[in-house]
């Protein structure tokens, strides 16, 4: 218990909850004094009043053990607080961008003494108490103090140390005792317990200085060649011996390395790694939001896998999910007994569509949480870009609700008026502290400027996903050739709209579950053949369209069955030539758009993009242009979706000379049949498609072709 005063008298009432002690005694070891306490419960509830003594000194308590051992130990109570008051005036405000640096647990040395110091935010709380494996998870020991009006409770514990298991006993007003995990806890123990796990973050040496220095180098050039390769740490590959074991962070790191580099990617994208306690979740109803899961190792070991990944020239881009939380008792849920971190009332708290809750964006500590769970995943990880999970549902307050479910804003409008200036103000902080660092955002609607810069009125997201394009080219290849003349606009209306964002072309993990089948069993084909032709011109086609890219792990082998979150991908159907030629077309893809800067560096730059031929529905043909900035280098694209074969059509180009075929989606090194243009293509002087010159090319059937200018 903390030393106080007693009434008039002059001195100070030290108490002592010790078990198992035959006598206790207050020790001041610097002036060689000691009191001895009284015993006021049989429990080794000790009392002892200290004369002429007016301010907390660094007391110690003397015990005696049933067996006569005599210890000496440091009183938590001796040590005044390790939170100072800017420190939580700042965190009230919302302003304290490290605040992770503050609540929680925290390994610290005070004067001389180490220990592990403890903070939480409960506001409404009655008492707040420890219990951890040194007190035997008993809340009398070792209750917390308050700071005041700040709500937060601390207590420095000397003689704690890394890998000990706490949780906070939280009594409410009601009386009731709320067990609960931190929720700025950087390691969980698993499921069923969850407890937290005093761990150092910061412990790996990292050894990837040359790629953040060249991260800083790049900062605001968004325009640069990014194809990201998403993965789900826990299904990609299991261990050979026992498949209901995941690889860990330091075995995964190496493998994935090697995978990602053969194929060309340049950034991998892992599924949420925050701590969750349901693997069916995906990692996306989060409790932990500050703690890589214990799912494949420590946070050491995660700092470790990002730096391998760094050293190997591969940027890691991150799931975040602040846009809501599950209802788990342990976690933040009604966390002090009241609605704290979520909204009170369901209309706006409740999440309809996945039964979870919605952090209260309009208060400031709930903001500075999440804020500051941004800015620490870069900070102790290194990471590259955060892709920012259902931005949709944070933008909406009538999302997925009906008439009567929802809460107009001040303006009676339908937009969170609260989450929309904390995600301006989140990515505002993430591009302040680390230059370099992506913000992608997971939006489905239209909402305006979502990849615009705050000061120019836009959300501040660097890129955003481009749902549309994604759901109407897939909408095209489901169809049978014969029916596809039909739906032509599924192909081109993505260009109106192209430009008005940053936009990452992404085939995700969304699309290969729930029974949407894999992106091979998509494409509209009786056959396995068929299907893989129309997957490669499909992927060739998106490759060669303006945007970032991504996509989701076994794509690039067509993998056949739907993602299953328990089990790894099937890597044996790479023995097969209609599998293992979607890989290597996905590799040459990747190649030719990050080598290419018409491809790569030239995605957000409208006059990048030129139609040659868009409105042939009835060949099933699109045709169009990527070039450079100054139109040095010069790419023509041919997708032919229909199941013909054209022999000699004719495409119009600007310039006359050779082109060159880099890229044919029917090679028989990609498993095709072989026919094509015999690698290049002279021009004529016949206009065609209003222009001076064209080519007469032999179209195979489900095939995209690249051709490339040369003088």
């Amino acid at each position: 218990m903390h030393p106080h005063t007693r009434g008039k008298a002059k001195g100070l009432v030290v108490r002592a909850l010790v078990r198992e002690a035959v006598s206790c005694a207050v020790v001041d070891p610097a002036r060689n004094e000691a009191w001895a306490m009284t015993r006021l419960a049989p429990e080794g509830f000790f009392e002892a009043f200290l004369p002429r003594r007016s301010a907390v000194f660094k007391y110690q308590l003397r015990i005696r053990t049933p067996a006569g051992e005599i210890r000496q130990i440091h009183d938590p109570y001796a040590f005044l607080p390790t939170l100072g008051p800017q420190d939580l005036y700042l965190f009230n405000e919302g302003n304290e961008h490290r605040i992770y640096e503050k609540l929680g647990a925290h390994l610290r040395t005070v004067d001389g003494v180490p220990g592990v110091a403890f903070a939480v935010w409960a506001p409404n709380a009655m008492q707040v108490s420890l219990g951890c494996n040194h007190n035997h998870w008993d809340g009398r020991y070792h209750p917390m103090r308050t700071m005041g009006g700040s709500g937060v409770w601390e207590l420095f514990v000397p003689g704690l140390g890394e890998g000990e298991l706490y949780k906070f006993f939280i009594r409410d007003r009601q009386g009731h005792v709320h067990v609960k995990t931190d929720p700025y806890g950087t390691y969980f123990e698993s499921p069923p317990n969850n407890a937290s796990i005093v761990c150092n973050p910061r412990r790996h040496a990292w050894q990837d200085g040359e790629w953040m220095e060249r991260r800083r180098a790049q900062a605001g050039q968004l325009d640069r060649p990014m194809s990201i390769y998403e993965v789900h740490l826990g299904s990609w590959r299991r261990k050979l011996e026992d498949a209901n074991r995941p690889l860990s962070y330091r075995e995964l790191a190496p493998m994935l390395a090697d995978y990602v580099v053969e194929l060309g990617f340049t950034h991998i994208e892992v599924m949420p790694l925050a701590e969750h306690p349901f693997d069916g979740s995906w990692g996306y109803q989060v409790t932990g939001f500050y703690a890589p899961t214990h799912r494949f190792g420590t946070p050491e070991d995660f700092a470790w896998f990002v730096d391998h990944l760094h050293q190997r020239g591969i940027g890691v881009i991150l799931d975040w999910v602040p846009a809501h939380f599950p209802r788990d008792s342990f976690a933040l849920a009604n966390f002090d007994g009241t609605h704290l971190y979520e909204h009170a009332d369901p209309r706006k708290g409740a999440h309809m569509d996945w039964g979870t809750l919605i952090f209260n964006y309009g208060r400031n500590e709930v903001r500075c949480f999440l804020q500051a769970n941004a800015l620490a995943w870069l900070d102790r990880y290194h990471l590259d870009g955060l892709r920012v999970d259902a931005v949709a549902s944070m933008l909406y307050l009538d999302y997925s609700r009906k008439a009567g479910e929802w809460i107009p804003n001040e303006h009676g409008g339908r937009e969170n008026l609260e989450a929309i200036e904390f995600l301006r103000r989140t990515n505002d902080l993430v591009h302040h502290y680390y230059p370099g660092v992506v913000m992608i955002a997971e939006e489905s609607t239209s909402f305006p400027a979502v990849s615009k810069p705050t000061a120019q009125g836009g959300l501040g997201f660097d890129y955003k996903w481009n749902m549309g394009w994604m759901h109407d080219t897939l909408r095209y290849f489901a169809k049978e050739p014969i029916y596809r003349k039909w739906h032509q606009d599924d192909l081109t209306f993505g260009m109106l709209y192209q430009y008005a964002e940053n936009f990452v072309t992404v085939f995700s993990h969304d699309e290969v579950v729930h029974g949407k089948a894999s992106l091979l069993y998509k494409m509209a084909a009786w056959h396995i053949p068929e299907k893989a032709a129309n997957l490669r011109a499909l992927y060739a086609h998106m490759w060669a369209w303006p945007g970032k890219k991504l996509l989701f792990m076994g794509g690039e082998f067509a993998q056949a069955h739907e993602w299953n979150y328990t089990r790894s991908l099937d890597w044996h159907l790479c023995q097969y030539p209609d599998h293992e030629g979607v890989r290597l077309l996905v590799r040459d893809l990747n190649r030719l758009y990050t080598g290419e800067a018409a491809l790569g560096a030239n995605d957000l730059n409208p006059q990048g993009f030129r139609w040659v031929s868009c409105d042939d529905a009835g060949a099933n043909l699109v045709a169009y242009l990527r070039t450079d900035a100054g139109e040095q280098t010069m790419f023509l694209v041919v997708g032919h979706f229909s199941a013909a074969i054209r022999q000699e059509y004719r495409i119009g180009v600007p310039r006359g000379g050779i082109w060159e075929e880099v890229i044919n989606t029917n090679s028989q090194y990609y498993g095709g049949s072989g026919l094509g243009n015999e690698g290049r293509r002279q021009t004529e002087p016949v206009p065609a498609h209003g222009q001076g010159q064209s080519l007469v090319l032999t179209l195979p059937p489900l095939t995209t072709s690249v051709f490339r200018w040369r003088a």
